[in-house]
């Protein structure tokens, strides 16, 4: 039988959450992925995955083995933002999860979500729990931060798992790998910026959200399993690189306060020093680099324009952004301190 316990008989007719799932060419990881969903302990879902342009057999795969799932098939790859703002739009639930391709799902992830998004009515996104997908000792996420250069931390990324984030608590932002948005906070501040393609497109929505007003939990029950950068070729693959060196600026252009710019440029250009020297001892990620500070010029424009609505729609004093820009930096140094002695531990184990 094709169709999960949760089949056109059991489902609601208007679920609570509708699950976006962006997909390219991730035929390899949708039976686990999908076949997880079908697990789920929360029934009041549907999922929708959205097709960028994919070459491979993914339409096919869903439409014989997951018939339960809708499919938008955008016809070719507009990028992450463009994907998940198609399965917002065609959504009327209250609340929206978007989740990866290359992710497996706990059974209990929806149910965790919904019901802290119950509890915290003053919060409008929820961060999971990401385990490292090959090796589950480690974690690959406990909520985004904020490090004191202003590029974006995914806190607890490549720790052991010694229970250090079981307990629920408030973070900067949420990795869209998985995680749940309220629908009536992305009505408020907009969807995910098409401008980005990919790339810290999550911390823009985070660091828009914090600006007017709203709160993001982390959520430990939350537990999904995560392969990561399955569609850019690896965090340190050259797209990253310049994805991730353009999007960065275009976050801090966009986003970050006057009145703030002055307190923290001086870290902000220490930072890019840093990832310049770095990125310097490989040719390749150089030119990615250097094509990420063009590519944020050219941006520049486009992004001061966002960066005047973003900042008149501002709901929280400066001083108010500045503490919470302290205490997610504060956690980055603490998780990276974990994270050094936890390899240390790794390398002298094998």
């Amino acid at each position: 039988m094709n169709l999960s316990a949760l089949d056109h008989e059991t489902r609601p007719s208007s679920p609570r959450v509708t699950v976006v799932i962006p997909n390219w060419n991730g035929e390899r990881f949708l039976e686990v992925c999908l076949g997880s969903l079908r697990a789920q302990s929360f029934h009041s879902f549907e999922t929708v995955l959205v097709d960028n342009g994919s070459s491979d057999a993914s339409t096919g795969l869903v439409a014989r083995d997951f018939p339960e799932v809708r499919v938008i098939s955008l016809g070719e790859n507009l990028g992450f933002s463009a994907a998940v703002n198609a399965g917002i739009r065609a959504s009327e639930a209250e609340l929206v999860a978007l989740l990866n391709n290359d992710t497996e799902v706990d059974s209990g992830w929806l149910e965790a979500l919904v019901r802290t998004a119950d509890d915290h009515p003053e919060a409008g996104f929820f961060a999971s729990k990401l385990v490292d997908y090959r090796d589950r000792r480690l974690l690959d996420g406990a909520g985004d931060a904020v490090r004191r250069s202003g590029l974006p931390y995914r806190l607890g990324h490549g720790e052991i798992d010694r229970g250090q984030f079981e307990s629920e608590t408030f973070v900067f932002s949420a990795c869209a790998a998985a995680a749940l948005y309220r629908r009536e906070m992305l009505d408020d501040i907009g969807l995910f910026d098409e401008d980005f393609f990919s790339n810290c497109e999550d911390w823009d929505v985070g660091f828009r959200a914090q600006l007017a007003g709203y709160r993001c939990v982390y959520v430990p029950g939350s537990v999904v399993y995560h392969i990561g950068s399955a569609s850019t070729g690896g965090q340190k693959s050259a797209l990253n690189t310049r994805l991730g060196t353009q999007n960065g600026i275009n976050v801090l252009v966009k986003n970050l306060p006057a009145t703030l710019i002055g307190k923290t440029l001086p870290f902000i250009l220490a930072g890019q020093l840093s990832r310049l020297a770095i990125t310097a001892l490989s040719p390749g990620l150089l030119r990615a680099y250097l094509s990420g500070l063009v590519g944020a010029g050219r941006l520049l424009p486009s992004m001061l324009k966002k960066r005047r609505e973003i900042q008149k729609r501002r709901r929280v004093p400066d001083d108010y952004v500045m503490r919470l820009l302290r205490e997610s930096s504060r956690n980055v140094a603490a998780s990276r301190r974990r994270r050094i002695l936890d390899r240390i531990e790794l390398r002298l184990s094998r």
